[in-house]
C-alpha cells in the first residue's frame, strides 16, 4: 500500500494517523505541493484533482479523498472503529469531523491562499484570514464537543483524527487556544498516543 502524501497536508496528515491507528503498513511517498509536484502528469493519473492525499491499495485501485480514505480504511479494518456504527453516534461524530473538512480546511486550503495572494492580498491579510476561518470553525466545534476524554468519547474517533491536524495548523499561525478548552484537551490527549505522535509533520518531513 502506498501513500502519496505532503508531510504539512492537513489531509494527508489525517490518513497517515487512521493507518496508524488500524494498524496498517504502507509506504509513504512525498509529493511535494509547494514545486507543484501534485499537477505533475504522474500524479494527476493517479489523482485527476490533483490533490493530496491519494492511497494505492493495489490492483490498480487508487483512493482519494481523505474521509473516503479513512471510510474506506474502517470498513476494511474495524477495528478500532473511528466512525460509529449506531446512527446517531454515527452522525455525531460525522457533524464534529465534517465541521472541521467542510468548513475549516476548505476555505484555508494552499489552493485557496496561493489565489488569494494571486488576487494581491498581503501576507498578513492572508494569515489573518486563516486564523478567522479556524476561530469560526473551533467556536462551534467546542460547543459540540462532549465530555469524553477525546471529541469521539473515551477512546479517538474520526473527529479526533480531523482535530489534530487542524490544531497543528492554529498552532503554527499563532491562533490563540484558550477560548477552545476541550478542543485543546482532546488533542493533548490524541498527541500522547504513539499512533497519532507518529504521524505528525515532524516526523514525517522527508530528510
Amino acid at each position: 500500500m502506498i501513500l502519496y502524501d505532503y508531510f504539512r497536508s492537513s489531509a494527508a496528515y489525517r490518513v497517515r494517523i487512521a493507518l496508524n491507528l488500524k494498524g496498517v503498513a504502507y509506504e509513504r511517498v512525498e509529493v511535494h505541493l509547494l514545486e507543484g509536484a501534485q499537477r505533475s502528469e504522474a500524479h494527476l493519473a493517479r489523482n485527476p484533482q490533483g490533490l493530496v492525499p491519494a492511497l494505492d491499495i493495489g490492483g490498480g485501485t487508487v483512493l482519494t479523498q481523505s474521509l473516503a480514505i479513512i471510510e474506506w480504511l474502517d470498513s476494511a479494518w474495524p477495528e478500532p472503529r473511528l466512525i460509529p456504527a449506531d446512527p446517531l453516534a454515527r452522525a455525531a461524530a460525522m457533524a464534529q469531523a465534517l465541521a472541521i473538512a467542510a468548513d475549516i480546511h476548505p476555505l484555508n486550503n494552499l489552493r485557496v491562499l496561493k489565489r488569494l495572494k494571486q488576487l494581491g492580498v498581503e501576507e498578513s491579510e492572508r494569515d489573518d484570514w486563516y486564523r478567522h476561518w479556524i476561530a469560526e470553525g473551533f467556536a462551534a466545534l467546542e460547543a459540540m464537543a462532549g465530555d469524553g476524554r477525546f471529541l469521539g468519547g473515551d477512546t479517538p474517533g474520526i473527529a479526533d483524527v480531523l482535530l489534530v491536524p487542524q490544531m497543528y495548523n492554529a498552532r503554527r499561525f499563532e491562533l490563540p487556544l484558550d477560548a477552545y478548552p476541550k478542543l485543546v484537551a482532546a488533542d493533548a490527549a490524541a498527541c500522547a498516543l504513539e499512533v497519532f505522535a507518529a504521524a505528525s509533520p515532524e516526523r514525517s518531513k522527508p530528510e
